[in-house]
C-alpha cells in the first residue's frame, strides 16, 4: 500500500541539506551564543548567517529579523507587541478578519477582553478582503491591522500589497501572517508594504520549534518574554542555535526552488481539484479558484463527515486533513468555512489536501482512485444522504 503524505500545510519533512547544516550545532559548535569565548562566538556566527539569509529572502535588513520559537510566538509578539506598545499614543482600535489562524485570532480575543475595540473585516465567498473595507474601517485610534497572507485552511490569498499600501498611507501598522506563504510565494516586505511579517521554518522543510518575525526599523514592539537581552531585547532566552541555523538554510533552499516547485504544485493542484469535482457529485471547492496557495486543495463533500474521510484515507495510506492542525482534535466545524458562509453540515464535510515537493503524479492517481469509492461507501452509510430514497435494498 502506498504511503502518500498530503498534509504539507500542517508540516513538512526536514530537508536533508537543512539537517546537514544543523548537525554541527548539536555536536561540536554547541556554545551559548551569548558567551564571549570561542564556542559562543561560533554559535553567534551561525545565528548571524541565518539572520542574513532570512533578510535576503524578505528583502530587509538583518537587524529587522527577530528569531522566535515558531510562527505562533511570532504572531503573538507582533499583535500584542504593537497593540500594547501603541495603545496610548495611537489608540486601542485593532483590525483583523474572522478567518485568521488561532495564533492571531485568539490574541485579538484576549485584547478585546482588555478593553481594545476590534473590527472584524467582512470577506467574500472565497475569503477575500476588499482593501477598501480596510480603508473604511481605519479610524484615528487604529494602531494595527493583522491578516494572513495565505489562509492555512482554504488557501485563499489576500491582496496584501494593496492593504499594506492603505495602512501605510493612513499611518497604521500592518502585520502579515506569512506562515503559510513563506517559501511558497514571493514575500518581499517592501512589495507587501508590511511593517511586521511572521514565518515558521517547518512550513518550508525546516525544523519545528523555530520561527521569525520581521519588524520594520522604527516600529517599536513591546517584548512578551522577559529574562535576557537576546534578540535586541525583544525575545529573551538562550537562542535555539541549531533551529535558527536550520531556518536560515531552509529559507535559502526554499527560495532557490520556489518558482519551479510552485509551477509543478499548481499543475498537480488544478488537476486534483478538477478531477474531484468531476468524479464526486455534490462537492464544492473552498477558497478562491485562482488566488490561492500553490499547493492547497480544500473541498467540501456533502453528506459525509470530514473525520470519517480522513480515517478511511489513512487506512489506504494517505495522510490528509480536514482543517488546521492546531484544531484537529476539535469536533467543532472550521471557523474559516463558517466564515465564508458554509452551513455547519457542509463545513463538517471538508477535506484539505496540501501538496509538497515530494508529491508525484502517481500520488495524485492513487488518491483519485481510492477517494470516490470511499465517499460512495460513507454516503451509503449516512442517514442523511438523499440517495437513500433510490436504494432498492
Amino acid at each position: 500500500m502506498p504511503a502518500v503524505y498530503m498534509d504539507h500545510a500542517a508540516t513538512t519533512p526536514l530537508d536533508p541539506a537543512v539537517l546537514e547544516a544543523m548537525l554541527p550545532y548539536f555536536t561540536t559548535a554547541y556554545g551559548n551564543a551569548s558567551s564571549v569565548h570561542s564556542y559562543g562566538r561560533e554559535a553567534r556566527e551561525g545565528i548571524d548567517l541565518a539572520r542574513q539569509q532570512v533578510a535576503a529572502v524578505l528583502g530587509c535588513q538583518p537587524r529587522e529579523i527577530i528569531f522566535t520559537a515558531g510562527g505562533t510566538e511570532a504572531d503573538n509578539l507582533a499583535v500584542y507587541g504593537v497593540a500594547e506598545n501603541y495603545a496610548r499614543s495611537k489608540g486601542k482600535h485593532i483590525i483583523t478578519t474572522g478567518l485568521e489562524h488561532h495564533a492571531v485570532g485568539e490574541c485579538f480575543e484576549q485584547l478585546a477582553k482588555r478593553g481594545y475595540r476590534v473590527t472584524t473585516l467582512p470577506v467574500d465567498e472565497y475569503g477575500r478582503i476588499d482593501p477598501e473595507e480596510v480603508r473604511r474601517s481605519i479610524t484615528s485610534e487604529t494602531s494595527l491591522v493583522s491578516i494572513a497572507h495565505g489562509n492555512n485552511e482554504i488557501g485563499t490569498l489576500q491582496p496584501a500589497g494593496e492593504i499594506g499600501r492603505i495602512c501605510r498611507e493612513l499611518g497604521v501598522f500592518f502585520h502579515l501572517d506569512a506562515v503559510q506563504s513563506t517559501g511558497h510565494l514571493p514575500v518581499k516586505v517592501e512589495e507587501l508594504n508590511c511593517d511586521l511579517l511572521s514565518l515558521a521554518a517547518h512550513k518550508f522543510y525546516g525544523p519545528k520549534g523555530v520561527g521569525a518575525l520581521y519588524v520594520r526599523q522604527g516600529v517599536r514592539v513591546l517584548p512578551q518574554i522577559h529574562g535576557g537581552a537576546q534578540e535586541r531585547g525583544l525575545r529573551a532566552g538562550t537562542e535555539n542555535v541549531p533551529g535558527i541555523v536550520g531556518l536560515g538554510a531552509a529559507i535559502t533552499l526554499a527560495e532557490r526552488e520556489r518558482e519551479g516547485r510552485a509551477q509543478r504544485e499548481i499543475s498537480l493542484r488544478d488537476r486534483l481539484i478538477a478531477s474531484i469535482l468531476a468524479t464526486i457529485p455534490d462537492t464544492r471547492l473552498n477558497g478562491h479558484p485562482r488566488e490561492r496557495l500553490p499547493n492547497n486543495v480544500n473541498v467540501s463533500i456533502l453528506w459525509v463527515e470530514g473525520e470519517s474521510i480522513l480515517l478511511a484515507l489513512d487506512l489506504k495510506g494517505i495522510a490528509a486533513s480536514s482543517g488546521s492542525a492546531c484544531t484537529s482534535g476539535s469536533l467543532d466545524p472550521s471557523h474559516v468555512l463558517l466564515g465564508i458562509g458554509l452551513d455547519h453540515a457542509t463545513a463538517h464535510g471538508s477535506l484539505r489536501l496540501t501538496l509538497g515537493k515530494d508529491t508525484t503524479e502517481g500520488d495524485i492517481d492513487y488518491l483519485l482512485e481510492v477517494l470516490p469509492p470511499i465517499i460512495q461507501r460513507l454516503r451509503y452509510l449516512s442517514p442523511i444522504w438523499p440517495g437513500h430514497k433510490n436504494r432498492s435494498d
